[in-house]
């Protein structure tokens, strides 16, 4: 067994601390960590934010509880009952793979070859990359269907997204996609990228998997994810060959005829392919080999008359892309609803569309939309994603928004967008308060929907509404930025803020809530709009720990709230600087936050804004004065106050109750008594199990050992 107190030991263990604050447990065991390495230190000592900080703070422990067996107990009951993260040991599978499958031996021989290749050190990687509609998706995912018994551990698959730098996610994003793929829970999920990327390379080394990464935008996208575990072999598909990238090539052209011809045979029954015999090389010309253009031209062998247009019409010419060519085939063949739909929800890069926003903008009702939309699917110029939901491929997309602007015009195509962005902001406000009855929100939409009854049953039916859109959500930020619709953009990222609180996309709601601090300095500087905005920037900064940046978003916050003269979101500005200064280990700056705040909030006169909360606000500031005097070892100050906020609670509030027990106790524990900490440790723990916070009473059960321990004289 390790010993606890070397080197390696202390910094696996801090590794381990830091990869569980996807939780509030996790948190929590964050801040009791910080508050040991001070005492053991002997003075403050920035929590680390990365890998390189870890080791020198490891570096300053090991040297302090080597020469002192008291520190060196301390630390090793900490250790010995610190959050560990759960075990990754899920089997990840591709998506299914396409029915017909045709040749692609000379690529799929160079996949084996570089799978097969004897591991030294070096990523095993290949690129596949062709023209969109060649196939290289399908060619990943066929080949990779197939290699069950070489990667018995798995086989993860992540979109990227590389149509375009709008659109391709994050490597962070990317990351807990793949780490959930591999049986992390969602709230187990590291926040910080480096401690994701330290997390997927523990959980793929010693084990054979298969990791395709679809869709890449460039090489660095893709370079963060590459390990060197022996059994990971990664497959690239990309539209082009991406400089940088150190992979095998593996270029994927058109079908030849023979195969365009197999292709066909595979999905055109015998008797109407004989039929259209006569019109078959101009179809065959005029797909060039392209997997997706004989696809689409496959249903018109069913309606002779209708291919033989295609083939012999004035759009029958070989297009330069087959791709196109096939979509404005496919479009003419329109009904003038569904041609109408596939115009106008082309306007903005919707990562996938379903019938209701399509039925409000197009003025048509959500049984006439589905219907369309099954058309354009079944035409081959949308794709299904399995969710009752429809995406454009880049091509098609582009060739619906060229159709648009042709055939609708500039105010209708305005007309169209802004109407979309609007539903899913009336969407979203509406959703944003079920989910969240008692939170507040700033804007026309907000005071317009509060106390209106929703379509949800309850809160989480409500937060699940959101989750389903967060996509479209945050690229519905975006497209009314780009609306120069202030308002708008400051509306929708509210709604964002239970998938903060409660779902912890925080990576990829990031993006959105750039936009609206920015939007908001803009037309609305200095406003509350513009404090509520960098505050809830902030708040995603800090789960993601981004520290430094999350402080400067909070004074911000605070300033601008001050300067709007709003008391409570000043207060609460401020508040959410000293959590985040908890969170850094810097304990006295946190209780001066808290002591400003409560300052603050005396500001507050009968009848003010926020004056109903104020009781609560107030006990929430004693219990975080208490913690951070907990971090600066100041014992009986810190109970004395925690024991004043746990009066309120106790009356309000089971959640925050069982929080301010679990406090209490560590102080006690801290202050070296653990007998009094016990009783108030199986009080939390009876009130959390009745709200089933299981993350909570792991901390907790761990908690218990250590007084345990600690009263029986083994610690």
């Amino acid at each position: 067994m390790l010993d606890p107190i070397s080197l390696t030991a202390i910094t696996a263990v801090l590794g381990a601390v830091g990869m569980g604050m996807g939780n509030e447990a996790g948190k929590w065991a964050w801040e009791s960590a910080g508050g040991l390495v001070r005492r053991i230190v002997g003075r403050q000592v920035a929590a680390p934010t990365g890998p390189a900080e870890r080791d020198t703070v490891a570096r300053l422990i090991h040297d302090a509880v080597r020469d002192d067996p008291a520190l060196a107990r301390a630390w090793t009951a900490f250790a010995l009952t610190a959050p560990a993260p759960g075990e990754a040991a899920a089997i990840p599978a591709l998506p299914p793979s396409v029915r017909f499958f045709t040749d692609r031996q000379g690529p799929m021989k160079r996949l084996k070859r570089e799978a097969r290749r004897k591991a030294d050190g070096r990523p095993r990687v290949a690129l596949i990359h062709g023209p969109e509609g060649i196939g290289t998706s399908a060619l990943a995912v066929h080949w990779g269907c197939g290699q069950a018994r070489r990667f018995p551990d798995g086989q993860l698959y992540a979109d990227l997204r590389g149509a375009s730098s709008g659109t391709a996610l994050d490597i962070a994003t990317v990351l807990r996609s793949l780490l959930v793929q591999l049986g992390v829970k969602q709230d187990e999920v590291p926040p910080g990228t480096a401690e994701r990327r330290e997390r997927f390379r523990q959980s793929v080394a010693g084990r054979r998997l298969l990791l395709v990464l679809d869709h890449a935008h460039s090489s660095a996208q893709v370079l963060p994810l590459l390990t060197s575990a022996p059994g990971l072999f990664t497959v690239v598909v990309a539209r082009r060959p991406l400089p940088g990238l150190d992979a095998v090539p593996v270029p994927v052209g058109p079908l030849s005829e023979r195969d365009s011809r197999r292709l066909l045979k595979s999905l055109v029954e015998k008797r109407d392919l004989a039929m259209a015999r006569p019109v078959l090389p101009r179809v065959l010309e005029r797909c060039a080999g392209s997997p997706y253009a004989l696809r689409a031209v496959a249903p018109r062998f069913l309606e002779p008359h209708l291919l033989a247009e295609a083939a012999t019409g004035p759009d029958a010419a070989p297009a330069g892309d087959p791709v196109r060519a096939a979509a404005e085939s496919a479009y003419r063949e329109l009904e003038p609803g569904a041609a109408r739909v596939y115009r106008l929800m082309s306007l903005w890069e919707w990562p996938a569309i379903g019938p209701a926003v399509v039925a409000q903008v197009t003025g048509v009702t959500e049984a006439e939309a589905a219907r369309s939309l099954e058309a354009l699917a079944d035409r081959q110029l949308l794709e299904r994603t399995g969710t009752g939901r429809y995406r454009y491929r880049p091509v098609v997309r582009a060739h619906a928004e060229e159709a648009a602007g042709r055939e609708d015009r500039i105010a209708a195509c305005s007309a169209a967008l802004t109407g979309t962005v609007e539903w899913y902001l009336r969407f979203a406000v509406r959703a944003r308060l079920d989910a969240l009855p008692q939170s507040w929100g700033i804007g026309p939409l907000y005071d317009e929907l509060k106390g209106s009854p929703g379509p949800y049953g309850d809160t989480g039916e409500a937060l699940s509404a959101l989750e389903a859109e967060l996509d479209n959500l945050v690229q519905a930020v975006r497209a009314a930025d780009e609306l120069g619709e202030p308002e708008w953009v400051s509306q929708l990222c509210q709604a964002l803020w239970p998938l903060q609180l409660k779902a912890g996309h925080h990576d990829v709601i990031l993006p959105a809530l750039r936009v609206g601090a920015r939007a908001a300095d803009a037309h609305a500087p200095m406003s509350r709009m513009a404090g509520r905005m960098h505050s809830l920037l902030a708040l995603d900064l800090v789960e993601l720990w981004q520290f430094e940046e999350a402080g400067r978003e909070l004074a911000a916050a605070a300033r601008a709230e001050q300067e709007a003269g709003h008391l409570r979101g000043h207060a609460s500005a401020v508040e959410s600087l000293g959590l985040l200064r908890l969170r850094q280990w810097r304990y006295q700056e946190a209780y001066d936050c808290f002591a400003e705040a409560g300052l603050i909030l005396d500001g507050i006169g009968p009848g003010d804004e926020g004056e109903d909360d104020l009781p609560r606000a107030r006990a929430l500031l004693e219990r975080h004065r208490g913690r951070a005097l907990r971090g600066l070892a100041r014992y009986a100050e810190a109970r004395d106050l925690l024991e004043t906020g746990l009066r309120y609670f106790r009356a309000a509030d089971p959640y925050n109750t069982a929080r301010t027990l679990t406090d209490l106790a560590e102080t006690r524990l801290d202050a070296g008594d653990p007998g009094a900490a016990l009783p108030l440790i199986d009080e939390a723990m009876a009130m959390l199990d009745a709200e089933k916070a299981a993350h909570h009473l792991t901390h907790l059960r761990a908690l218990r050992e250590r007084c345990v321990s600690a009263r029986e004289g083994v610690a």
